[in-house]
């Protein structure tokens, strides 16, 4: 998003390890976002919008962006962080695209905050790597027959970056200690320059149509009634740091697995986009898992000092002023079941038509070991038959949804590993476990019926009846909300979650993340 002030504010030397997990890319994913080969290239910070791809020779696109900047500036103030722009906040900021280090430190007013484009590095002599045209020269222009279904996906994947802002605008006011508030903060910014990464994109490639798409990705609101964002994750409140940390988890994750998919499409500017942008996406998951780690890790620790055997002893545990393991379980469940929504039907024409013109294709498509065409091919999806759940042979063309939705699940289950390794070194019989895909389903296959968390299909009066022991009461929203109290000292953290094993950027434990303006 935009913050195009003159004046970079990052300063600080690179040479300190990377301590957020995010200043070189692959914390979250074995390196796997260092792989994509990316050179080094550094931005331009001589114009109003910083830059890696020449806009002070592309008049007309800067032009473009200098108009809608002021725009984005007025929807920051409104649905940005409250309460805290005139803070100044310990950020990162990029200054390259090289993986071996490409942001720096220092403070800033998060409206000061410099966002602009970047674009990984083009690679020479890319080709297509899927679909009927595989082998062919990527694009470096939209082609005319795929410019409706470029530009659709360029806006679905743009309007989610500003609504998780507003989705998080009130959380800074309940944060748990300077720490986390950084944390949020440094997310919320990153949103906003991804934004920008589509904006750009509509600007520069899709004329007027463009120009009025970005216009209104600054109009709708996350749950407005009249004007909602155009997916339903990104509609739900956000209400408490717990709820945050799974977002970042989960919702995050999902992005995660769209912005990989359009990294290997055939049209050339948007690859290089999405490539960089999963190099800061990274952190926003590690945000999520290290986040929940810490709320479990100091469950834990208060069940053990307290002398308590069973997790499951729900008001004992809260008498200490914890998070229990039920609740934990219940807003995973809800978080998961919500994400899953996001990637649409298990069988869909949409998937198999930009799998065929080569504009969005698998997670880590170079690495699979097929003609990368699906003509013949078939994939397992889970469907209702005759009163069950089954899997069901469908043409992978068609089946592409529930294929990356599997990618998906398999990469959300390694950091649930990390959370169940806590829980049992604490001496705890007691394992977090993702929901069935039939739980809670609004889109897709099992949209119609009510599940179990084990899969088990029910009615609806079982499933009214047992509600509130698989997913957040109001009871639990309440008592989660009881312990949003601020913890604004240098060092200091709520008593719901744990410290973090190491700061940001290496600093100390009392090292002042954020200095709030009074």
């Amino acid at each position: 998003m935009p913050g195009l002030v003159p004046g970079i504010h990052v300063l600080l030397s690179m040479e300190r390890k990377d301590v957020d997990g995010r200043v070189k890319p692959g914390h979250d994913d074995n390196n796997e976002e260092a792989s994509m080969n990316m050179n080094i290239m550094n931005v331009d910070y001589s114009t109003k919008i910083p830059n890696n791809v020449n806009l002070s020779e592309d008049r007309q696109v800067l032009k473009a962006l200098e108009g809608w900047h002021p725009g984005y500036i007025d929807w920051w103030h409104d649905m940005g962080p409250e309460g805290f722009q005139q803070s100044l906040v310990y950020l990162r900021t990029a200054y390259s695209v090289d993986p071996r280090g490409w942001a720096k430190f220092d403070y800033v007013k998060m409206p000061d905050y410099r966002w602009g484009i970047l674009l990984a590095p083009q690679e020479e002599n890319r080709v297509v790597p899927f679909g009927e045209h595989y082998g062919e020269p990527a694009w470096q222009e939209v082609p005319g027959e795929y410019r409706a279904m470029l530009r659709r996906l360029i806006v679905i994947q743009g309007d989610t970056e500003p609504a998780s802002v507003e989705q998080q605008r009130h959380l800074g006011k309940t944060a748990p200690s300077l720490y986390d508030m950084r944390n949020l903060f440094q997310v919320n910014v990153e949103e906003g320059r991804h934004l920008w990464a589509m904006v750009y994109l509509l600007q520069k490639y899709f004329g007027r149509d463009g120009r009025e798409e970005a216009d209104e990705l600054l109009r709708r609101r996350s749950g407005d009634a009249d004007s909602p964002r155009m997916l339903g994750a990104f509609n739900e409140t956000t209400p408490d740091w717990l709820s945050f940390f799974m977002f970042t988890y989960f919702t995050d994750r999902d992005g995660k697995m769209q912005l990989h998919s359009l990294a290997q499409s055939g049209f050339d500017p948007l690859s290089r986009t999405c490539r960089f942008m999963l190099t800061e996406e990274a952190h926003h998951m590690f945000v999520g898992e290290t986040g929940v780690g810490r709320v479990v890790q100091r469950t834990c620790e208060a069940m053990r000092a307290a002398g308590i055997d069973d997790p499951n002893d729900v008001a004992k545990v809260r008498a200490l002023g914890v998070i229990d393991l039920p609740t934990i379980q219940k807003k995973l469940n809800l978080h998961y079941s919500l994400s899953l929504d996001l990637f649409g039907s298990e069988v869909s024409t949409n998937a198999a038509n930009a799998f065929n013109a080569g504009i969005k294709g698998r997670y880590h498509e170079t690495q699979i070991q097929d003609d990368h065409r699906l003509a013949s091919d078939t994939y397992p999806v889970l469907k209702l038959v005759d009163g069950e759940i089954k899997r069901v042979d469908e043409p992978a063309l068609t089946a592409l949804n529930m294929r990356l939705r599997d990618d998906y699940t398999q990469d959300c289950v390694k950091g649930m590993l990390r959370w169940n390794k806590v829980i049992s070194t604490a001496g705890y019989d007691y394992k977090l476990a993702l929901p069935h895909t039939a739980f809670h389903r609004e889109i897709g296959e099992f949209k119609e019926v009510h599940a179990t968390p084990d899969g088990d299909l029910i009615d609806d009066a079982a499933w009214d009846k047992r509600r509130n022991d698989w997913l957040p009461s109001t009871a639990d929203g309440d008592y989660i909300a009881s312990l949003m109290q601020p913890v604004t000292e240098t060092g200091e953290f709520a008593s719901w979650i744990a410290p973090p094993k190491v700061g940001i950027d290496n600093r100390p434990g009392d090292f002042e993340y954020v200095k709030i303006e009074t």
